[in-house]
């Protein structure tokens, strides 16, 4: 893709001062490029109205309304300013918070009010901090209107205007070339860009998504046949270890390995003796025994006298994985490290990988650093793979010059986005799981049920058991919408007396979270109230209850992540979804985390209700592989894309400056790719 932009400045656009240049920068957008792909992360239907009366709790509505009251209490905790507002015989209010100069501009009459509903049983409908204008005004609130991203001071209506100038100054081109565009009829890329910016209705931003879709898919597949094609360098390092001394390895385990396990062993064991270096992922459901195969995997390293390293993103994780190690290598000198490692048994360690001593290490990104010298890394495991960059991962296996590298995921990605994600590497699945492994019930709880939950869960973990809560972020907001962790353990700490609850959240330091976490599995807690940091790698047999909070917040495939978590003992274990919502589509969604327990075919179904764009995590991280952030598309863009590179290659198209369009794409993504 190329771009012939007039200006190059974000302060040479009207209205961008070097304030809100410093405002754009907040979220890197430091170029007029980096603009045109800021995308909208939602759009606003302003083109129909609807009543509050049908609205489902958390709804987010444009309704037309009569004010007939407005009253502002400035001497509450938090002024506010509240109106009465009615609808035919059905009465509501609105209630602006800390904005004393909405008293100014509301009186009584016609008005048309855009914002979220709540709708809580008993407590009648209401809308917190609301959009409005008269509805006899030159109306604002009209059309199909994008909404970006922001920071700072930056607003709506700013941000707008910066892209439309944008899109007015800045010529674009497709890298697809031409044949091929004309034979997959695709539409002109800046039209494209102009409908996700400026789309007349949801139809033309979906189409103008999926266009832009293929477009970036085409040079990240590209990318990934080039560098597959490429970088097939010669194997330096052997393994003498015989398939006898594996196998006798294995019968180590508390269990025989399953159909999936044995095939992944053998596939880490066929790779270490072919004539290139392994590249290797080990995908496979909560549950499925992906770590017994890295196991066999460090062994063959060790048995064969070269080290091994076992990379985690969290410590919690990387402390677990430590001690495994400790269990099934005694005779093998091995490590932890991480960042609160104290200073002196840091340079210990370090010694010991550099003089050989030591022959495995487990660790955070610690690992990463350039003091981490290793004598003989031969064996790279890198667990939790959709938590590392792929710069992150090479900075490890360079350690060892040409070092295996075996990767793990329990993230389930469909078959139709494996070959986006990990273009560039071996894709083994473990379909089944242990036979030890428990089903877990799950039920989708309504909120008039809470309480009926509460009761339930205090019983059970009274009788001995633990219980996980999980929110889906830290802190409150001004629309009162979500609880936040810390408001559901005050809450929880009123409601469930007697009950020893115990705080996890990201923002403690990694010390903190494995004291908690420590706590919790020696028993010392009885209920766990946690952000999303415990949904993966977290092991505790004795926990069987788990409670996600506005569940239909979350991907499908993230809540089946969090109910892994659960159903790792010998108890029968639950899963209790919390709506926030009452909508059909909401129900709809859950509905295929509760009757269906494969994770794969879990995610497909997440794929296909969310769109592509949605699945890749943007609405919870704000970052997606590709720089598509916030665009939902068809998955049907895939496929097309994958077809478009096939042509492309097979046809002789790859040229010098295809190639180098593709490589680009790449290496400015690398770093944040499933990152």
């Amino acid at each position: 893709m190329c771009y012939n932009i007039v200006v190059m400045k974000l302060t040479d656009l009207k209205y961008v001062s070097e304030k809100r240049e410093k405002d754009f920068n907040k979220l890197n957008i430091f170029s007029v490029e980096d603009l045109i792909r800021h995308f909208p992360r939602a759009y606003l239907d302003l083109t129909r109205t609807d009543t509050i009366a049908s609205a489902y709790h958390n709804d987010v509505i444009l309704t037309l309304c009569e004010v007939v009251n407005v009253e502002f209490n400035r001497y509450s905790r938090r002024p506010y300013v509240r109106a009465l507002c009615r609808q035919g015989d059905y009465l509501f209010s609105a209630v602006w918070f800390n904005q004393p100069y909405v008293a100014g501009k509301l009186g009584c009459g016609q008005y048309l009010f855009y914002g979220r509903v709540q709708n809580k049983l008993g407590l009648g409908a209401s809308m917190v901090n609301p959009t409005f204008e008269r509805a006899d005004s030159n109306l604002r609130l009209k059309g199909f209107v994008p909404v970006y991203p922001l920071a700072g001071s930056l607003t709506q209506g700013a941000v707008r205007m910066a892209v439309k100038q944008a899109l007015e100054r800045v010529s674009i081109c497709s890298a697809i070339p031409y044949a091929l565009q004309k034979k997959y009829a695709l539409a002109d890329l800046k039209s494209a860009y102009a409908g996700v910016h400026l789309p007349v209705n949801a139809d033309c931003a979906l189409a103008s998504a999926e266009r832009i879709a293929i477009e970036e898919y085409f040079l990240l597949i590209s990318a990934f046949k080039i560098i597959k094609g490429d970088s097939r360098t010669a194997r330096t390092v052997f393994y003498p270890v015989t398939a006898a001394e594996v196998k006798s390895f294995c019968s180590r385990f508390p269990f025989e390995l399953t159909a999936g396990q044995r095939e992944a062993v053998n596939d880490v064991f066929s790779d270490l003796r072919s004539p290139t270096p392994m590249n290797r992922l080990i995908q496979g459901d909560v549950g499925s025994g992906k770590t017994a195969v890295a196991l066999a995997g460090i062994y063959m390293a060790v048995k064969s006298g070269h080290q091994a390293a076992m990379l985690a993103p969290t410590e919690v994780l990387a402390r677990q994985n430590a001690a495994i190690i400790q269990r099934y290598f005694p005779d093998y000198p091995s490590a932890f490290l991480s960042g609160s490692t104290p200073a002196a048994q840091k340079r210990a360690i370090k010694a010991g990988l550099g003089d050989g001593s030591l022959r495995i290490v487990c660790g955070t990104h610690a690992l990463l650093q350039g003091d981490v010298e290793f004598a003989d890394l031969s064996f790279v495991v890198c667990d939790e793979q959709h938590r590392f960059g792929v710069g992150q991962r090479a900075a490890l296996t360079g350690k060892g010059g040409t070092a295996d590298t075996l990767v793990m995921s329990a993230t389930p990605i469909p078959r139709t986005l494996t070959l986006i994600f990990y273009g560039d590497l071996d894709v083994t699945t473990i379909k089944d799981k242990p036979a030890s492994r428990q089903e877990i019930s799950t039920s989708i709880i309504p909120e008039r049920r809470y309480g009926d939950m509460l009761a339930y869960i205090s019983s059970e973990v009274k009788k001995g058991t633990q219980a996980y809560f999980v929110c889906p972020k830290i802190e409150g907001d001004e629309e009162g919408s979500v609880m936040s962790v810390t408001e559901l353990y005050e809450e929880l700490s009123q409601k469930m007396p007697g009950v020893r609850l115990g705080l996890m959240h990201g923002r403690l330091k990694d010390k903190q979270k494995d004291e908690v976490m420590s706590a919790f599995r020696a028993g010392e807690y009885d209920v766990l109230v946690s952000t999303t940091v415990i949904e993966v790698g977290v092991d505790v047999p004795n926990a069987t209850i788990m409670v996600i909070c506005s569940a239909e917040r979350f991907g499908l495939s993230q809540l089946h992540q969090l109910r892994g978590r659960v159903g790792r003992g010998d108890k029968k274990s639950y899963c209790f979804l919390l709506m926030g919502s009452d909508s059909d589509e909401a129900r709809q969604r859950l509905a295929v985390l509760k009757n269906n327990s494969d994770g794969f075919a879990i995610a497909e179904s997440d794929l296909k209700l969310r769109g592509g764009g949605d699945f890749m995590g943007t609405r919870q991280s704000g970052r997606s592989a590709g720089d598509i952030k916030n665009l939902n598309f068809p998955v049907s863009a895939i496929f097309t894309a994958k077809s478009i590179s096939d042509d492309a290659f097979s046809g002789g198209f790859y040229t010098a400056s295809l190639r180098e369009a593709a490589m680009r794409k790449y290496n400015k993504l690398k770093d944040v790719i499933l990152n």
